[in-house]
């Protein structure tokens, strides 16, 4: 039972004894004396929703964040009432609801505690605004470690630290410096080896103390709206970042050249200066699928514009590069020049489409063009007319992608960095001031700009990104980490940011590789792509101002380093689009910090540099200058040196050798990794036969391999390639077997299969039962074997 504690706060107010309770099928309501009301809604058996009410009023229930196509259902519902509380039991967790208080506090059924409120909710009235201050204290269990909250730019266990959200344009931010571009109020606390998650569905800006102002307390409140939180329980860390990314959504599948190698700077122009990048790309053999063309391109920086003095004929320039394998992403702000002989402009004045102050004219902000009005994208009838400006851009010019900049909003040369917070929003039908409406801003641009991406590239898949996000974001667009620096804390603050991103819901996340403002020496800017081809988008970006940031502007060295590693990236872009379908299916991150991975391992939580791509490689960046190796911790379990096959025990610190042209990287025993041959863009070669990376181990392990046409929406008509394969280790024995779902036919006949750490030699091979002749298997001494792709069992057994 959940025992009073003394108010601390004079200003705050609390809710009393409850008098009265109502259950409605699986929402139940809790009404206090002094006219409080918790919503308590069970939407599965491990995740409830908590929703306060002040003076017995809800607000109306609308949320950016929660996807439409969430699943929900539960197996039991029990409530128990008692003299001094409320027992709510489904067959996962027990949530008590005191009655004296409205504290909560929720167990597993064995009554472990998970989660339990301290002061738990209390508000304050905010007389400067209107409206209340909504606060949420949680007590800190013992050892208690927390993670999540998107791209902030800290160690990557929050515990002692206080962050806030409010999507800010921070050029070249440090290392703790808060708040950043995205808004992702979503924490994972983690316990006795079980993890739960917390979601704060609420856009006004908002705070998290991981007891930092008091050590055995966790509080989370926001400057208005409601009290209204998510709880997930694991107890697995997976499981909670499933629910999560359940609820807020996943994106559909993106065309695979969007994760090739993309290169970017502000700015490539004119016409004759990108096509001799490209080039060089070419001339060099280094693959590439995309070239950015940032502001410069646009006449005078208006938006759905081209410079015709630097680009003549955009749509043959685009046309040429796509025939060399190139395609072109175009930048798209949200400010619009104040301008009366520009179309667009005229169009949003006549249709009234821009944010008003609170007094009645436009809001009015100085970005690249000058003064501008901003589109209140909040506003469904404007996401419309907004996705119908890509028309030309798309299905007339041929633009591939676009990204969306500076869509925090971000305002020049006022010193809060944006809209006045009197303007006025939409808000889909629930007017509201930016105070509310700030944080999903750039979500709802980038929403805009993905349907009009999505219907004009038709029948391709489309590709968008953005800055600024809120939880959801993912369903629209993948993302960046924003205007970093090229130092080597950067690079360290790289690999956290895209792990704290990927336990948030957001997988499809890369950094500026290189980083965005100053220059990179050329081992800076080599170890940067080592990380940043283990990133889910991968793309070198650059101010531009320093100087160049190819891969061959360091010299020999780093460019054939450079090469080798995109190389990589190109090899296993199978293992990668397979990472993909898992997160689009299964909401499963493509990168797992180690405490994801092994979470019963102490020694993964507090671990901040290596972490798992996808579900079988090790990987871990050097990020210091002139190193030679560094030391790591290698998770538990056996792994393959990727460079040279050794087989090492992990569960322990170790000294990895790393010259500058490699980096540590380990595959699980047991793995398949499936390979393309190196192509320098997608779609170069016809793949004439796959590899599969086998790597023996002693016991079982399942791998899967997705494959499609790599672009279209044929693949959720059935014409998809899944193959889930199982290996099973003996001590003279190895087998392998296939199982495969999907009418798409791949273009290949056969695997190659590259045999890793057999501990026997070879003495007869079984293909489905039947014995078969090794020369017929192309049996090399390197132990590679060739086989049909339809095999259902291959049978290796020893001497």
């Amino acid at each position: 039972m959940i025992t009073n504690t003394e108010l601390e706060y004079k200003g705050d107010l609390y809710p009393n004894q409850i008098v009265d309770y109502i259950r409605d099928t699986h929402k139940l309501y809790f009404t206090t004396e002094n006219g409080v009301i918790l919503e308590l809604t069970v939407l599965q058996d491990g995740v409830f929703r908590f929703r306060y009410a002040t003076e017995r009023v809800f607000q109306p229930d609308f949320s950016y964040a929660v996807s439409g196509t969430a699943n929900y259902g539960y197996n039991r519902l029990e409530i128990t009432e008692t003299d001094t509380e409320y027992l709510v039991e489904t067959d996962k967790i027990q949530v008590l609801v005191d009655k004296k208080t409205l504290r909560v506090q929720i167990s597993d059924l064995e009554g472990n505690i998970l989660n339990e409120d301290e002061l738990g909710f209390h508000w304050e009235e905010n007389y400067e605004h209107g409206g209340n201050t909504v606060k949420m204290s949680k007590i800190a269990q013992n050892s208690e470690s927390f993670y999540g909250m998107g791209d902030k730019a800290t160690h990557f266990n929050l515990k002692g630290k206080r962050v806030n959200n409010w999507c800010t344009d921070q050029y070249a931010y440090g290392k703790d410096q808060e708040p950043l571009y995205k808004a992702i109020p979503f924490y994972i606390g983690l316990h006795n080896n079980k993890a739960y998650g917390v979601f704060f569905d609420n856009t006004f800006r908002s705070y998290f103390d991981f007891a930092h102002e008091r050590r055995n307390v966790t509080s989370f409140w926001a400057d208005g709206g409601e009290m209204n939180y998510y709880f997930f329980y694991g107890p697995q860390m997976s499981e909670v970042v499933r629910a999560f990314t359940n609820l807020t959504g996943t994106p559909e599948l993106p065309p695979m050249w969007a994760m090739g190698y993309h290169q970017s700077k502000w700015s490539y122009f004119p016409e004759k200066n990108v096509k001799e990048i490209a080039a060089k790309f070419r001339q060099l053999n280094i693959p590439c699928d995309a070239i950015y063309l940032d502001i410069d391109y646009m006449d005078g920086f208006r938006c759905f514009t081209w410079d015709k003095k630097k680009f003549p004929d955009p749509k043959r320039m685009i046309g040429e590069l796509n025939k060399d394998g190139f395609k072109t992403v175009v930048m798209i702000d949200p400010g619009i020049k104040v301008d009366r002989d520009y179309w667009v402009y005229q169009e949003a004045i006549e249709n009234d489409y821009f944010c008003k102050r609170a007094d009645g004219p436009y809001m009015r902000g100085k970005v690249w063009p000058g003064e501008c009005n901003f589109p209140d994208f909040t506003n469904p009838e404007v996401r419309e007319w907004w996705a119908e400006l890509y028309k030309e851009f798309m299905a007339e010019i041929g633009v591939h992608a676009v990204w969306n900049d500076m869509n925090e909003p971000a305002v020049m040369e006022v010193p809060t960095k944006t809209a006045p917070l009197d303007t006025r929003h939409n808000f889909d039908g629930h007017r509201c001031s930016h105070r509310k409406a700030h944080n999903i801003y750039g979500m709802q641009m980038v929403r805009a700009t993905y349907e009009g991406v999505k219907k004009y590239v038709y029948p391709k898949r489309p590709f968008v990104i953005t800055r600024a996000a809120f939880a959801g974001t993912q369903r629209y667009s993948s993302t960046w980490t924003g205007d970093n620096v090229a130092t080597w804390e950067h690079l360290w603050i790289a690999n956290v940011q895209v792990q704290r991103m990927n336990i948030s819901g957001y997988s499809f996340v890369g950094s500026d590789i290189g980083g965005f403002a100053e220059q990179p020496n050329g081992e800076l800017f080599a170890r940067w792509v080592q990380l940043g081809v283990f990133h889910p988008f991968c793309r070198v970006h650059s101010s531009g101002d320093h100087g160049d940031q190819e891969p061959w502007s360091f010299g020999k060295e780093v460019t054939d380093i450079v090469r080798k590693f995109i190389e990589i990236r190109y090899q296993l872009l199978p293992y990668l689009y397979t990472m993909f379908w898992r997160y689009t299916t299964a909401g499963t991150p493509m990168l797992q910090p180690l405490v994801h991975y092994d979470q019963e391992d102490i020694q993964t939580h507090f671990r901040t540099d290596e972490f798992i791509f996808g579900k079988h490689i090790l990987v871990c960046p050097v990020q210091e200058p002139n190193a030679k190796g560094r030391r790591m911790y290698v998770p538990r379990g056996k792994w393959y040196d990727y460079w040279n096959n050794e087989l090492i025990e992990g569960g322990k610190e170790m000294w990895v050798e790393a010259d500058l042209d490699t980096m540590p990287l380990f595959v699980k025993a047991g793995a398949i990794l499936p390979k393309y041959p190196v192509q320098q863009y997608v779609g170069e070669l016809k793949i004439k036969e796959l590899v599969l990376e086998v790597y023996y181990k002693l016991g079982e392990e399942r791998s899967l391999v997705y494959e499609d046409a790599q672009d279209g929406y044929e693949y959720k008509k059935g014409q998809y390639s899944l193959r889930r394969l199982k290996l099973l280790g003996r001590e003279k024995e190895l087998i392998v077997q296939q199982f495969k779902d999907g009418s798409f036919i791949t273009p290949y006949d056969n695997f190659k299969i590259n045999l890793h750490g057999l501990p026997f030699k070879i003495k007869k091979i079984e293909v489905d039962n039947v014995k078969v002749a090794l020369e017929e298997l192309k049996l090399n001494g390197d132990n590679s074997i060739q086989i049909t792709k339809d095999f259902t069992e291959l049978h290796i057994i020893g001497i």
